[in-house]
């Protein structure tokens, strides 16, 4: 796997797939530069090399060129991370951005315009991902978050470099954290799955079996477990449809020695909405007009003993409806076991945007041992797959 330790990049331009697409507010500036934050040990390393940075990425679904999704409106804050100076070019391919690259200095950094508003980039045009790779001498992937399509960026440029390619770090330490819990994991290994749907995870669920030793399955998920059990759900979100699935899968893990964990109480709430009236029950015993919103007190205990004991850990997924206060504690509590854990050497890879909007929003990111920034691209890795951008490279 050739990383940026395998180059010097001195006198060298490197052209480096980042991931940018960033949230912008209504006067478009950034509010969570974590992306950015993530690129910058690959841009680093290039400069002080002595070579120079050609930035590639988009941002958003534009459909042709549109203002607000320029990526003129993240320079400064690109600026301010980095800490040195960010020329911007108003265009990704064409005479403009070749007179910007051909001037492009040692230590300099150029951006380019986003890459989707030419609809050649998501279509893994060959002809436009060519006309990418006249700018760089290198060509670096350091995009986790765009692996997964076999965008011309992404992927197809690739093949223009041969030997001349390579992993950036972000997307490297992805590969390496994800493989030590599929691969190279420290046993036991424990997986917590949540979310709404269960259909969303099956693939998960199915590669992942092999691999762990036990699975908290949470969220609203776990109801169609429950009610595929003959329990009681009230009116708690249920995939009727993936009641069968859902025993298979409990057959499954039995078959293989696998420890499922479902919780066993729930706190239930009588509307969907932070000030509605709650009750603690059993999971499998919610009346009829109540839903299952959050992960009860029983549930974090047994959770919390599962989570200390356990070597490697993966979270995907939320316990309960986080976004409101009142049914946050269930993530809130789980958060802090995998702390807990970790502190005491378990090695802990957090991933899927629920989980990673989770673990910011109540300070765990610097507490766990890794933090995602792909959701559809680790998924797809956990499901067992090979991603496009990362084959590209390996090839």
């Amino acid at each position: 796997m050739k990383t940026l330790k395998d180059f010097n990049f001195k006198n060298k331009k490197a052209i480096i797939r980042v991931d940018f697409n960033v949230p912008l507010n209504d006067k478009f500036e950034v509010t969570d530069a974590t992306r950015i934050e993530a690129a910058k040990p690959t841009i680093i390393k290039v400069l002080e090399d002595g070579g120079s940075c050609v930035l590639m990425s988009h941002l958003g679904r534009p459909k042709g060129k549109q203002e607000e999704f320029s990526l003129k409106h993240i320079v400064p804050k690109i600026i301010d991370i980095i800490g040195c100076n960010v020329k911007f070019v108003e265009d990704c391919i064409g005479d403009k951005v070749e007179e910007a690259v051909a001037n492009l200095e040692d230590g300099e950094i150029l951006l380019l315009e986003n890459l989707r508003f030419y609809e050649e980039e998501t279509k893994g045009d060959v002809a436009f991902a060519e006309k990418l790779s006249k700018f760089g001498d290198i060509y670096v992937n350091d995009a986790f978050g765009t692996a997964h399509r076999a965008h011309a960026s992404t992927t197809i440029i690739a093949q223009f470099f041969d030997d001349k390619k390579c992993f950036g770090s972000l997307l490297a330490q992805e590969i390496e954290s994800i493989d030590k819990v599929l691969n190279n994991s420290e046993k036991p290994v424990l997986a917590i799955l949540g979310g709404a749907k269960v259909s969303s995870k099956i693939t998960v669920i199915e590669n992942i079996l092999d691999k762990v030793d036990h699975l908290i399955i949470g969220g609203g998920m776990s109801f169609t477990f429950v009610k595929a059990q003959g329990g009681k759900i009230g009116n708690s979100i249920c995939e009727d449809d993936k009641m069968d699935l859902a025993l298979d899968i409990l057959k499954q893990a039995k078959e293989k020695g696998v420890q499922i964990h479902i919780p066993v109480d729930v706190i239930a709430a009588d509307d969907f909405s932070n000030d509605a009236n709650t009750i603690v029950c059993d999971i499998n015993a919610i009346p009829d007009g109540w839903e299952g919103v959050d992960a009860g007190p029983k549930s974090q205990e047994i959770f919390d003993g599962i989570v200390n004991k356990a070597k490697t850990i993966l979270w995907n997924g939320p316990l309960g409806v986080f976004e409101m206060e009142s049914f946050a504690k269930g993530t809130i509590a789980l958060g802090h076991s995998i702390d807990n854990a970790t502190k005491n050497g378990a090695f802990s890879l957090v991933g899927g945007g629920d989980s990673v909007a989770a673990v910011k929003q109540f300070g765990f990111a610097d507490k766990v041992s890794y933090v995602s920034t792909g959701g559809g691209a680790m998924l797809e890795m956990l499901e067992g797959k090979t991603l496009p951008g990362i084959e590209a490279i390996l090839k």
